[in-house]
């Protein structure tokens, strides 16, 4: 069911009408679809695909035409396909968690490497804080559910710092950006691009990264309905997506080029960026899934999500060929 607080963080995604239209259709949701509506974020490998049409030029011959929708997080993406808004998406790990943890109409259907070394926790380079065990005490800005709200619990319990000895300040990566440079946190944990680009507009030193600290993978999401109605386009998707992988690891300049006009972000921080990504479509194997479910238990043993969760319950059986 669509309830205002849906309405209420689709508002300014230009997702309203996408939802009302979806209320309408619901009763031909079991009929194959004609059109894929992917959601996506402003970096990454979806962001490179559309511009690449390579997904499209995988589901050409089947006649089904593509739509995208940007969001700024992985949260509000997955409130969108819970309520199918869209079909399609791809997110950090924590974001799916959070959202299972709320009962939503999702599956995994793939895995991607981890942001690694585009996802740190950071402080002003003149920071007393030297390390993640001095964050104690500490404001630190994130984005609730985020993948770097994974990486600071992470590293935090590394460090031997309980989350309750730290206060967390939750933003999206635009306000947490003006916080950390008026000074109103002690540290900001975040990802590329926004990373790259407050290297760029202020000296910063890194306590950590996703690479040092934990071993993660960021996940390609659907509808659960969607994906049982239409496994043909999931997969053909999915194949898209590797298509594109094989591009970009083969053209990052073209890769940077390509971000810069769609982001806005300037070459330099957005090359950067690119500089360290990886990419690449990686099945969900069981060592995967276990990974994540690692990650669930450490966020309801915080009391971060309201219940257990089991993993594999939402991961998608794609039928065999």
């Amino acid at each position: 069911m669509l309830t205002r607080r849906h309405f209420e963080l689709l508002a300014g995604t230009g997702l309203v009408g996408l939802a009302a239209t979806t209320l309408a259709g619901r009763t031909a949701s079991a009929e194959t679809a004609k059109t894929l509506r992917i959601g996506y974020q402003k970096a990454g490998l979806l962001a490179v695909a559309r511009r690449e049409t390579s997904i499209e030029k995988r589901l050409a011959a089947d006649g089904v035409a593509v739509t995208w929708v940007e969001f700024a997080a992985g949260p509000p993406l997955l409130e969108a396909l819970n309520v199918r808004a869209i079909d399609f998406g791809w997110t950090g790990d924590a974001p799916p968690i959070f959202a299972q943890a709320a009962g939503a109409n999702l599956v995994y259907v793939g895995a991607a490497p981890s942001n690694g070394k585009g996802e740190a926790i950071i402080v002003k380079d003149g920071s007393p804080v030297k390390a993640v065990a001095d964050l104690k005490g500490k404001k630190i800005a994130v984005t609730k559910g985020s993948s770097a709200h994974n990486l600071l619990v992470a590293a935090l319990e590394k460090a031997g710092i309980a989350f309750a000895d730290i206060t967390p300040v939750y933003l999206s990566p635009a306000d947490a950006a003006a916080a950390f440079a008026s000074d109103s946190v002690d540290a900001w944990s975040i990802w590329d691009p926004f990373l790259a680009l407050a290297e760029a507009r202020q000296p910063v030193r890194l306590l950590t990264t996703t690479a040092d600290t934990i071993a993660v993978n960021t996940y390609l999401l659907a509808n659960k309905t969607f994906a049982g109605a239409n496994p043909a386009i999931v997969t053909k998707t999915i194949a898209g997506l590797g298509d594109t992988a094989d591009w970009a690891n083969a053209h990052r300049s073209d890769v940077a080029a390509a971000l810069t006009e769609i982001t806005g972000v300037p070459s330099g921080p957005q090359t950067v960026a690119v500089e360290r990504a990886v990419y690449g479509i990686l099945p969900l194997t069981d060592e995967i899934i276990a990974g994540q479910q690692v990650t669930a238990d450490r966020f309801f043993k915080l009391g971060l999500i309201p219940k257990p969760i089991t993993v594999s319950d939402a991961v998608w059986s794609a039928p065999k060929a």
